[in-house]
């Protein structure tokens, strides 16, 4: 599931750089640079595919700008398989993997904290304490227009 990224490669004319132009803005207008891990945390897509490509050991640094991701390859390094990084940016599901049971969703869903129990109002009805006591007076009113009682 989730939606690749076209993705154009264009290296540089020394071999050592490798530009990624996507269809996709993933700065904004705003330049970022990442040359170490530490330097790559949170979720803004920039920094996942810096830290992908960092983690890769295919690279050294990385600039982002807009939609153009522009990588700083290691010396010895190609850049065989960074395509892919970029490209799976916002792939989170891949053929092969499997679908989680039922009983490991169920295993993080937590318990309600509170139960809720029902009261019994003077007049014999049933009262819900998650339900304000003044929209149960709205409804008896209105009840009581619709009969005429």
């Amino acid at each position: 599931m989730g939606q690749p990224v076209a993705v154009e490669e264009k290296t540089s004319t020394s071999g050592r750089m490798v530009r990624f132009e996507t269809n996709r803005s993933l700065t904004g207008q705003g330049h970022e640079n990442f040359a170490t891990l530490e330097s790559c945390k949170g979720t803004r897509p920039s920094a996942v595919i810096s830290r992908r490509f960092l983690e890769s050991g295919q690279v050294i640094s990385v600039h982002v700008f807009s939609n153009i991701v522009t990588a700083q390859l290691a010396p010895g390094a190609t850049q065989a398989g960074l395509t892919d990084i970029v490209r799976d940016l916002y792939q989170y599901w891949k053929p092969g993997m499997e679908p989680p049971s039922i009983e490991s969703l169920m295993a993080q869903v937590e318990a309600p904290t509170i139960e809720a129990t029902s009261t019994v109002a003077a007049d014999g009805e049933v009262l819900d304490p998650r339900v304000p006591s003044h929209l149960f007076q709205r409804s008896k009113d209105a009840r009581a227009r619709l009969t005429g009682s």
